[in-house]
């Protein structure tokens, strides 16, 4: 998560939480004129509805108006995290140890970029992933993109 984009989940967040839903994470899809702010809540095993996307969405809305995080236009998006969630937090990965991740590095470790496995640990700001039978550990920070395997 870029730094502005940590900024900008740190403002939300407090509003969000008061309205009963977890911020699951945030991400920025483009930037300048045609960018997309997507805002990702979750509420445990109810489950988000779009009444909940609605509520969480006029109240960030207001904040996003007057603190202007963002340079030029953009489209707000709120949404659950769906069932091949984002995984933007090393205790989201902590949550999931078990499950199919799709992980993309933000440089190359060993040649690959790309690694699919299942989350095996996620402690002391790295993640170790099992896959094609063989242990594979990098640092949380090195993580560009990453989500769960439906």
């Amino acid at each position: 998560m870029s730094n502005n984009i940590a900024a900008i989940a740190d403002l939300l967040r407090p509003a969000v939480e008061a309205l009963g839903v977890e911020l699951w994470g945030v991400d920025q899809i483009g930037q300048g004129r045609s960018s997309i702010l997507r805002v990702y809540i979750d509420k445990g095993e109810e489950g988000i509805s779009i009444d909940d996307c609605e509520r969480v969405s006029r109240q960030i809305s207001g904040i996003l108006d007057v603190e202007e995080p963002i340079a030029g236009e953009y489209t707000l998006e709120v949404s659950s995290p769906g069932m091949d969630r984002p995984l933007f937090a090393l205790a989201h990965f902590a949550r999931f140890i078990g499950s199919v991740a799709n992980v993309r590095l933000r440089a190359p470790l060993d040649g690959r970029r790309k690694f699919k496995g299942v989350i095996q640990k996620a402690e002391a700001d790295s993640v170790c992933l099992l896959v094609d039978e063989k242990e594979v550990s990098f640092p949380f920070s090195s993580i560009d993109k990453a989500n769960l395997v439906f």
